[in-house]
């Protein structure tokens, strides 16, 4: 049965039917629709000289429906929004020099390890209760999982543990800075912090005895040996922590399982717990370069931010179930990076996924963007299996690991490529593999890489483009599958070489014929460069400069 129309009702039946409907369009065209959204009054012992303030209720009815109507719409639209397109700058001069050498390095090394390598799953996630099929448990019962999860640490012992190789074939592939796993969301140290009995150098851990039992110091010291910058990987959660999974109450997600408005007290312990643990990284182990913060959902949040975050998990909840909530969780962010400044003047801060000052560049997560971006950002990728360590984990092919790194490089970013170790302290054959064709690749066209910039159009087709501040720019032609001589001709179609540039390959000294092609060019390869080329997967054109 049909609602009559309001019009058709008089104020002295004091009886309406409201019924409003409008829709309203996200960002990705879809429909975000809100139907049959009714006020009823039935039997109303009001008059008819109650109309006008009745009159008045509805009207403000009407406001609240079309305020939440836009909240729900600005939360698509937030949503819509990828991180790319939100950044703040840095104001610090010594961050921002260094921001800008950490931009020419490009290639950096990023290793999850704890012991979860033994069980060969899923870093940490398994322990929290959100339903998602990649984390799910071998056990029915969380509890008795959660028990035998944390009991890892009595059986991780990784005594092939050797950081001096994993540095030294990291250099070989051409890498430059390393983000080791000092602490994931397990809250499992993987050094020696005097605030937790979680940790590798705990007396019942095996490895307790080894002389490299503090992993993360013998890591750093033996990257830093090759020249490597050092970033200390570091999770703002903590799931073993009693300041922040509280055993009082269960674990329903992987927030804080408490109100710290609630319990302030217990809050602010966590937050001088885990300043302690991160002022200890930035005082007792060398120069660290980079402070890379993982668990962006540990953030200071609006009440507005709150709101908007929950009508948008609604409308996209046909139950009105929540995996995750969100919840402020205010860790004083300001106040700790100034103290790490401290300690380590010109720190690179990395506050992923947190929009803000403290992102000192973004950090897309088994992506590259589509475009070249304005500001500081890395892609972090696996190389093998997943983060964390996986029994006969298949890497990726030094094809791929090339034009990843040729792709993210032209659009103006640093490739972060992850290997996990295994249980026993070793990498995989595999990784070794990947890491050597890499490195002869970046023999041959290192000049295309280390401190280049973007120039646009940044691609045209299977052709990538770099520049050098030295006016050299740089055209990569990405090879097919199976394509292993050069082709005879390369087209570049939106720049073309200056008067009197000389255009060679990486790799030869001969200088190429070359003849212009509209706006662009086209530079023909000799025979015998074309069959024997100076590297595999992709080449490159050097022109010294370009009109």
């Amino acid at each position: 049965m049909s609602p009559p129309c309001i019009e058709s009702l008089t104020p002295a039946k004091a009886k309406l039917h409201l019924q409003l409907e409008t829709d309203a369009e996200d960002m990705t065209g879809g429909k975000v629709q809100f139907t049959m959204v009714r006020v009823c009054l039935y039997d109303s012992p009001r008059g008819a000289a109650n109309w006008h303030q009745l009159s008045e209720e509805l009207v403000d009815m009407k406001r609240i429906l079309l305020f939440t109507v836009g909240v729900v719409i600005w939360a698509g639209l937030l949503s819509g929004q990828n991180e790319e397109e939100r950044y703040v700058p840095e104001t610090d001069p010594l961050v921002l020099k260094n921001l800008e050498h950490w931009q020419d390095l490009k290639f950096g090394l990023l290793m999850h390890w704890g012991p979860y390598s033994q069980w060969g799953v899923v870093e940490s996630w398994s322990i929290c209760s959100e339903d998602e099929g990649w984390c799910r448990r071998k056990l029915p019962d969380y509890v008795e999982y959660k028990k035998e999860y944390e009991g890892l640490k009595k059986t991780f012992d990784p005594v092939n543990f050797d950081p001096s190789r994993w540095a030294k074939a990291a250099r070989d592939a051409g890498m430059k800075y390393v983000v080791f796993t000092t602490k994931h969301h397990d809250g499992f140290c993987m050094f020696d912090s005097k605030y937790t009995d979680y940790k590798i150098t705990s007396p019942d851990c095996p490895f307790h005895t080894n002389p490299g039992a503090n992993v993360a110091k013998e890591v750093f010291d033996a990257f830093r040996k090759e020249g490597f910058l050092i970033g200390a990987y570091f999770s703002k959660p903590d799931w073993n922590s009693e300041y922040y999974w509280w055993p009082n109450f269960a674990t329903p997600d992987r927030n804080v399982n408490y109100d710290p408005e609630q319990y302030p007290d217990r809050w602010n312990k966590f937050v001088e717990f885990t300043h302690n643990q991160i002022t200890e990284l930035m005082s007792d182990y060398g120069r660290i370069d980079i402070l890379w913060l993982d668990g962006g959902w540990v953030a200071k949040k609006s009440q507005e931010e709150i709101q908007r975050a929950y009508l948008d998990l609604l409308s996209r909840s046909k139950s009105g179930f929540i995996k995750s909530r969100t919840v402020n969780q205010d860790i004083r962010m300001d106040e700790l990076v100034a103290k790490c400044r401290q300690k380590q003047p010109g720190l690179i801060v990395v506050d992923r996924a947190v929009y803000g000052k403290n992102q000192n560049y973004l950090t897309p997560e088994n992506r590259v963007p589509d475009k070249a971006l304005p500001y500081p950002w890395e892609s972090c990728i696996t190389s093998g299996g997943g983060w964390s360590f996986t029994p006969n984990a298949k890497y990726m092919s030094a094809r791929q690991a090339v034009h990843l790194l040729v792709d993210i490089v032209s659009k103006g970013g640093n490739l972060l490529l992850n290997i996990a170790p295994g249980p026993d302290g070793t990498w995989q054959p595999g990784a070794y593999d990947l890491l050597k064709e890499i490195g002869a690749w970046i023999q041959v066209n290192s000049e295309a890489v280390y401190g280049s910039r973007p120039i646009a159009p940044y691609k045209e087709g299977n052709v990538c483009m770099t520049r050098q501040n030295n006016a050299n720019v740089f055209f990569l032609y990405l090879a097919g599958e199976n394509e292993s001589a050069i082709p005879r001709e390369i087209r570049v179609s939106s720049h073309r070489p200056a008067e009197g540039a000389q255009v060679t390959v990486l790799g030869s000294n001969s200088n190429l014929p070359w003849k212009a092609d509209g706006s662009g060019f086209v530079v023909t390869i000799p025979n015998d460069l074309r069959v024997h080329p100076p590297c595999r997967y992709a080449w490159t054109i050097k022109v010294s400069s370009v009109r």
